[in-house]
């Protein structure tokens, strides 16, 4: 039994926000210090009329509003001031035209619909993406036209960044308003729910990213109207904390937790990308993030729930009865730095940890480099031994929004470095994640890049963005991109490159799926040579071989077939009690014996 489990009716508000119903739509809004509060329907309108709402427990007000249906706009009047409702689920127009009542029925978001094959995570190929530069249209409508790419390609989840309504048109997310709302640029809450069953159709399962640690900026006015959403005894890096374990947290745990809800039962992700749960700061006794999962579980047991925690701590992936949060897996960025270090020579920022072979070869083993040992870059001890976690249980990549994003101009790797990383990244036993375009060596950039419409907002992320990056950017001989531009936004969007050097890429990503299947995910028996600058994976009767050397090397290995290579000047079998042939940045997956 969980502890929601054993919640008393007291001690659940129900619904939160203005929803749908037969006779037009029904409200809980909390707003414990207000002495009034009503609904405003069809504001500014010829129609526009005002509907009180009813106090309860808890400083929770019910009203019932009739004759309002799907699309219609609506406002919160709570003690005279008109506010967006921050439950709302709609907002056509963006985050600062009133928001809409949307009906699950009218957007095809309840009855019958298809659903992705069962399949576990242990076996899955993530695929991030973000939806305005997916496609050259960025919408989620688009993004359905490239749904057949992505099952031909052999990955399992699509992993969408935050779709959550932010403001301006173009972001990348993480500044999201409101937490039920599909981004109004991208197509809406019914745009959502199609793309949903066309991956289902597809078999492809949708891991939405949501950000549950700040409001973006703007959306304060919003919630501050309604109640202590925020505290001021914790910090967050982009905005205000959220309230989780101060007076008045339970209301507000309570609309993180219904929004968890609402992605995974009424819209139909498959699962949910938790952000940044470093940022969520709770001194409660029973965590936030641990009571998250159980209630994502209650609203489907399946759900695949990732947690990108920052902290390299096992405890995020323990179970509630060992004192963890629960999670399915972790976002770990230490295999990435290791890999980025030793292939770029690159040492900036929070890379200035890494660059040894070593390192590279304790992430293949657990990809918690840091497990309890001093970081230069904190000047502290940092994470945690976590040997007794399966491998598979951590999400791993090459290229994500972040590790391309937060550089100055949003560069990816160099491309000769591209299919040893990716290789290392697909075939080890850790769980894999793509970075859209990277399967078709891409160079189109993923900058920073914003549409704030307030000019203090725009102002100060321009220059923070060059601030941050200055040094960088002067010694790389770089200007920083200014955000706002829309040009740094179009520069982002995918080429989708249909020539020789694409397809190239393409088949050699299709043929590392194809082969992760037969690989077994158990822990690796990793060795390594730091001067000679190559590592081996042993994985049952599979060596994945790398070196990193700047010249052609010959590095040691079982003898056996070569099921993959990243150059085709790698010979295709490897003699006992030899070592295979590498070029430089090169490596291959060996099949030592056995039955495949």
């Amino acid at each position: 039994m969980t502890r929601s489990d054993l919640l008393t009716s007291a001690d659940r508000a129900g619904p939160l926000g203005l929803r749908a119903v037969a006779s037009g739509a029904r409200g809980r809004l909390w707003a414990p210090e207000a002495a009034a509060v009503a609904v405003v329907a069809h504001p500014g309108g010829a129609r526009e009329r005002t509907v009180p709402a009813t106090r309860g427990a808890r400083g929770v007000w019910d009203v019932e509003v009739r004759g309002l249906a799907h699309g219609d706009r609506y406002l919160i009047e709570v003690d005279g001031a008109r506010v967006p409702d921050p439950w709302a689920r709609g907002f056509p127009e963006g985050c600062d035209r009133p928001p809409a009542l949307v009906d699950p029925a009218a957007i095809g978001a309840q009855g019958e619909r298809p659903r992705p094959p069962a399949r576990s995570l242990r076996d899955a190929v993530l695929y991030e993406l973000h939806v305005g530069t997916f496609t050259p249209a960025g919408t989620l409508d688009a993004a359905v036209e490239r749904l057949d790419h992505l099952a031909e390609l052999g990955v399992t989840h699509i992993e969408l960044m935050p779709v959550a309504a932010f403001p301006g048109d173009r972001g990348w997310g993480y500044d999201g308003i409101f937490w039920q709302a599909v981004h109004h640029a991208y197509g809406g809450p019914g745009a959502l729910v199609r793309l949903v069953d066309a991956a289902h159709e597809r078999g492809l399962a949708v891991v939405l990213d949501v950000v549950f640690n700040h409001i973006g900026p703007t959306g304060d006015r919003a919630w501050d109207a309604f109640g202590p959403f925020f505290t001021d005894r914790h910090r967050t890096p982009w905005g205000r904390a959220i309230n989780v374990d101060g007076p008045g947290a339970d209301l507000v745990r309570e609309t993180i937790f219904q929004a968890a809800e609402h992605w995974l039962a009424t819209v139909g992700v498959d699962g949910l990308r938790v952000d940044a749960c470093h940022a969520i700061v709770d001194q409660s006794a029973h965590h936030v993030l641990a009571e998250l999962v159980e209630r994502a579980r209650q609203a489907r047991p399946d759900a695949v729930l990732i947690a990108e925690s920052g902290l390299n701590d096992p405890r995020t992936l323990h179970a509630a009865e060992r004192g963890g949060w629960g999670f399915d897996a972790d976002w770990a960025d230490d295999l990435h730095h290791a890999l980025r270090t030793v292939l770029t020579n690159e040492r900036r920022a929070w890379l200035s940890d890494f660059g040894t072979v070593a390192q590279v070869a304790a992430a293949l083993h657990r990809p918690y480099v840091h497990a309890g040992t001093y970081s230069a870059y904190r000047d502290r001890r940092f994470g945690a031994p976590a040997d007794d976690i399966e491998p598979w249980r951590f999400v791993v990549f090459a290229q994500n929004h972040d590790q391309v994003g937060n550089r100055p101009v949003g560069d990816r790797l160099p491309s000769e470095a591209r299919p040893l990383a990716a290789m290392l990244t697909l075939l080890g036993s850790a769980t894999p994640m793509l970075f859209q375009g990277e399967e078709l060596d891409d160079d189109a950039p993923f900058a920073f890049f914003t549409d704030h419409r307030d000019p203090f907002i725009a102002d100060a992320t321009r220059e923070g963005r060059r601030r941050e990056f200055a040094d960088w950017a002067a010694e790389a001989h770089e200007a920083v991109p200014d955000p706002q531009d829309p040009a740094t936004f179009e520069r982002s969007k995918l080429t989708w490159r249909d020539d020789e050097r694409a397809r190239t890429a393409l088949a050699r990503y299709r043929r590392m799926i194809e082969l992760r299947a037969e690989v077994p995910r158990i822990d690796a028996e990793v060795s390594y040579d730091e001067e000679a600058c190559w590592v081996r994976a042993d994985l049952g009767h599979w060596s994945l071989v790398a070196s990193f050397a700047t010249e052609a090397a010959i590095v040691p290995c079982p003898g056996g077939e070569v099921a993959f290579a990243t150059h085709p000047q790698v010979p295709e079998a490897v003699g006992r009690g030899g070592g295979i042939a590498l070029p430089p940045l090169g490596g291959a997956l060996v099949h030592t014996g056995g039955s495949r």
